[in-house]
């Protein structure tokens, strides 16, 4: 009796069961360390190489669908090896190359990662995100107001960055948690409708004293599209009235939240200046729009590129623009590439986010915060962003997952449905077929 007992409480360690907890662990980590990027190297770094390092390690398949993604990545991965050969004894130029390779591998391996237990995977990859947005949020805003010590290390020029180095990354960076937040307050469920209220509101303000014209436009941009495509994808009368009465409510807080912020002493003059269309330094023939005039004019004359770092040698500043800098640092091959893997990417994730799949909501709020990312590259060098890399992976792996994802539908015993014609379910491995099969067939196929 007491071996007995002593059997029966007998704890059994599963390799398995500890391998998958600690991929868990490591994904978690790697979208929650995204928001701490002011050392080089950054947590994201050493987080996401050893994420990469043990997933591949014990087990992490390349499907085809993904062979595209990996081919145009090494196609201007190569281009920007090339543009840094004449100018690779410079400082930082080979680091530069490095990164973006590395970059470039954590979107391939954001893409097979997603593709298998998709859902569970985007839960625990968003949540970390999530985590981290609302930390770094939290910082940006208790600095401003320095009510935190050290106040001033999270400032630039008056504006708040937070746990990053520049305050025009932090707010794109805060994007896709503000629609995932949004999406969460949809469900109008007391629970949700409170913890995503309150995400979407301190995501916003820390978004609003970034002072970043370009992410304001992308929040209200990419927000708008996720909000349009939720209303078309569903097919729910109520649902829609729903998004419908929420969004005016939404934008209805927004206003008080902005006016609240307005009337702060500071916030409105600075406000005020960046709300401008016209900044001093975008006008004139060597301004942000002239240099990239300029540049791509020069583009067409240097085949291999620049290599990194060229540009502002030639021009007051960086190309402020990453069409043209993908030209400048990697030639025509990196060049070409780099809006090639945009729009591949682009169509790819909305085939992938437009199928019923129980992770189409967080593949609608990725797409819809890529497309202003995209769009922001037109006025800021955005290659080298973290999460414009893991958007551009989740939306590669989301989209190979939803082309395997089928409906299982349960079998139906033919003793109770005996008539020819019956739908039968015939199995492979991973996709079920419904087609008519005669009495003979369903009594064969019921045996």
């Amino acid at each position: 009796m007491a071996q007995a007992a002593t059997a029966s409480h007998a704890y059994t360690i599963s390799p398995a069961r500890t391998v998958e907890k600690l991929r868990s662990l490591l994904l978690w980590m790697t979208g929650f360390s995204g928001a701490f990027v002011f050392t080089e190297p950054s947590p994201y770094e050493i987080f996401a190489a050893a994420a990469i390092f043990f997933f591949f390690a014990t087990g992490l398949s390349i499907r085809r669908g993904h062979l595209p993604l990996l081919a145009i990545l090494i196609v201007y991965c190569f281009g920007a090896t090339i543009a840094v050969i004449p100018v690779v004894s410079e400082p930082k130029t080979a680091m530069w190359v490095t990164i973006s390779w590395f970059m470039a591998a954590t979107a391939l391996f954001y893409a097979c990662v997603i593709a298998e237990d998709t859902e569970r995977r985007l839960n625990i990859l968003m949540s970390g995100y999530m985590a981290a947005a609302i930390v770094a949020s939290l910082v940006a805003v208790l600095a401003y107001f320095h009510a935190i010590p050290g106040a001033d290390s999270f400032l630039l020029y008056g504006r708040a960055k937070g746990t990053f180095n520049d305050p025009n990354v932090i707010g794109p960076f805060l994007v896709l948690p503000g629609l995932l937040a949004i999406h969460r307050a949809l469900s109008f469920r007391l629970k949700d409708l409170v913890i995503g209220g309150t995400q979407v509101s301190i995501i916003v303000i820390a978004l609003l004293l970034s002072f970043s014209r370009g992410a304001w436009g992308h929040f209200a941009a990419s927000a708008a599209i996720f909000i349009g495509l939720l209303f078309v994808v569903s097919t729910d009368a109520r649902e829609r009235t729903r998004i419908v009465g929420a969004t005016i409510a939404g934008v209805g807080l927004l206003a008080l939240i902005l006016v609240a912020l307005l009337s702060m002493k500071g916030v409105g003059s600075l406000f005020t200046e960046r709300a401008t269309l016209e900044q001093s330094y975008d006008m004139g023939q060597l301004g942000r729009f002239g240099r990239h005039i300029l540049g791509f004019e020069l583009a067409l004359d240097t085949p291999w590129g620049l290599g990194p770092f060229q540009f502002a040698k030639r021009f007051p500043e960086d190309p402020h623009n990453v069409y043209l800098n993908s030209f400048m640092t990697g030639g025509w091959m990196g060049g070409l590439a780099y809006p090639l893997l945009v729009l591949m990417t682009l169509w790819a994730g909305l085939k992938g986010a437009l199928r019923a799949t129980p992770w189409r909501p967080v593949l609608l709020a990725t797409w819809a915060t890529f497309i202003g990312v995209v769009g922001e590259g037109a006025i800021i060098d955005t290659d080298h962003w973290r999460h414009f890399w893991l958007l551009a992976g989740v939306l590669w792996g989301g989209a190979v997952a939803a082309s395997r994802y089928r409906v299982e539908i349960p079998r139906i015993s033919p003793a109770k449905n005996p008539e020819p014609g019956l739908a039968s379910l015939q199995r492979t491995d991973r996709i079920t077929i419904v087609r008519p099969l005669s009495e003979r067939g369903a009594a064969r196929l019921a045996h």
